[in-house]
């Protein structure tokens, strides 16, 4: 498939996992504990519950409290059909050749808030993890060369996410995500990481990098609490922000040079500002604060990183020029309340860049980033 003459891949496209998931699939040991997805008017309802019908993830401001307003009222439309027809395999391929997408990597989007209570514990995560992946490795079977897995991983033993990277990658999974906010009280430049990076630069596997609007308590848009859309303007990118920092200046890439990151679904206007930033920072105290980094924080993010362009992102056009194309990959967002499905495509396809940076961000980076 082509559209306007480009291949397509959506380097962060999302599912909407159904809402037993995790009662059917977690092991039985973990079953009684499993969060339960609602289902209401709403049609994309992220909500989960505890199997005693509290709230699975702190949410700001609760769903069910939120005015419907006219992008509510949109989604419900736009998705109604899909939602209807339970989100399925078929559904998501159609949702594809709607957009033109030649290949996705799918990301969760209840899986976003599965790990985030306060009160779970490293084996009920580890548990939660594995049953979203066999859950996803069945969805992708209809068709696998163009539902490609990214795998959830929990943070919160280092052998968990050890083993469940490399079962993962024996199952065809290209990357695993991780939320841009540490679930645990580790830095990402900490050496409590340090299997879980040298494993995926083993496996060959690729580490996506994606944050939520609405959950996580360390998340910075818990500060902006109850404004859901001042939070949704400043959580994702903020959050990525700093997850670059500790990746390129913290000294991660530099100790491990075969590993992939992507910061996704964050914009990435601010990019050229951020790497000068930490430039400029490194040259004055980087004797200091990273002595391990050989280069400046900015050529080990042209070196072994991708962030990812939305589709109406006009202020990027400046980044093509300043920058160049090399690190941009692209994504619709589907199914997402803030995505333009399904003009996602052709929204990115308007905006004033060359033909020979579209061909660069639709398909290019992005296999090279998935190693596909």
């Amino acid at each position: 498939m082509a559209k306007n003459g480009f291949k397509i891949i959506d380097s962060d496209m999302h599912i909407m996992e159904p809402p037993d998931l995790w009662e059917r699939y977690i092991d039985k040991k973990f079953r009684d504990r499993a969060p339960r997805g609602v289902v209401s008017q709403n049609v994309r309802d992220l909500r989960m519950v505890y199997p005693d019908g509290r709230d699975w993830a702190r949410q700001s401001p609760r769903e069910s409290e939120v005015a419907s307003g006219k992008n509510f009222e949109k989604n419900q439309g736009v998705y109604g059909q899909d939602a209807a027809r339970g989100w399925t395999s078929q559904v998501q391929l159609e949702a594809m050749d709607v957009e033109g997408l030649d290949i996705a990597v799918l990301y969760p989007t209840r899986g976003l808030r599965a790990l985030v209570v306060e009160d779970i514990d490293a084996p009920f995560a580890a548990a939660m993890a594995r049953a979203y992946n066999d859950w996803l490795y069945d969805f992708c079977k209809q068709e696998p060369t163009r539902l490609i897995g990214a795998a959830m991983i929990s943070t919160y033993d280092m052998n968990d996410a050890v083993s469940e990277a490399r079962r993962c990658a024996e199952l065809g999974f290209r990357a695993v995500f991780l939320r841009a906010v540490p679930l645990v009280d580790h830095q990402w430049q900490d050496d409590y990481y340090e299997p879980l990076w040298s494993a995926l630069e083993d496996l060959n596997l690729s580490v996506g990098l994606h944050e939520s609007t609405g959950t996580g308590a360390r998340q910075v848009g818990r500060r902006l609490e109850p404004n859901l859309m001042l939070r949704r303007v400043y959580a994702q990118p903020f959050e990525q922000m700093m997850a670059l920092g500790g990746f390129c200046a913290g000294g991660v890439l530099a100790r491990h040079p075969k590993l992939r990151v992507a910061f996704l679904e964050a914009n990435c206007s601010w990019l050229p500002w951020l790497l000068w930033r930490l430039d400029e920072t490194w040259e004055l105290e980087g004797d200091v604060w990273a002595p391990a980094l050989k280069m400046k924080p900015s050529e080990y993010f042209k070196r072994q990183c991708v962030v990812s362009i939305e589709p109406g992102e006009i202020t990027a056009t400046n980044l093509v020029d300043q920058f160049g194309s090399g690190r941009l990959v692209f994504s619709t967002d589907y199914p997402h309340g803030d995505s333009k499905y399904p003009e996602a495509v052709n929204h990115f396809l308007k905006l004033p860049i060359a033909d020979e940076h579209k061909r660069k961000i639709l398909w290019d980076n992005c296999a090279a980033y998935y190693a596909m």
